[in-house]
């Protein structure tokens, strides 16, 4: 499975929980790291829990096995590292604290939309 699809699952699964202010940056042409950011939000602990468990079940389903997953339990910064994207799920307040869309404004930022 390629990153774009894989981007495409974890879209779904977060709108289906609904994440809110959903971005796409392509880090390709920057970093190593990754094809795509994709960074989310969640209104409160349990929400933020919610949305981890369904981008994880959907890309499971998929095939994609996470490298990593930091940050379940506070829940207020979870990084999901399945190699090819990461994806990031904040509460409100750490989202605006550690701006990653400002950090990574070198990459291109993708409407979630091109995706679903």
């Amino acid at each position: 499975m390629d990153s774009k699809e894989m981007v495409k699952i974890a879209i779904n699964a977060l709108e289906e929980k609904k994440a809110e202010n959903i971005r796409v940056i392509d880090i390709s042409k920057v970093s190593v790291l990754a094809d795509y950011f994709i960074i989310a939000e969640g209104k409160n602990r349990n929400q933020i829990q919610a949305l981890t468990d369904s981008v994880e079940k959907d890309l499971g389903k998929a095939g994609a096995v996470p490298k990593q997953i930091e940050g379940y339990e506070s829940a207020n910064w979870i990084l999901m590292d399945y190699a090819d994207i990461i994806v990031h799920i904040f509460d409100n307040e750490n989202r605006l604290f550690y701006d990653l869309e400002r950090i990574w404004r070198d990459g291109v930022c993708v409407d979630a939309k091109d995706f679903v």
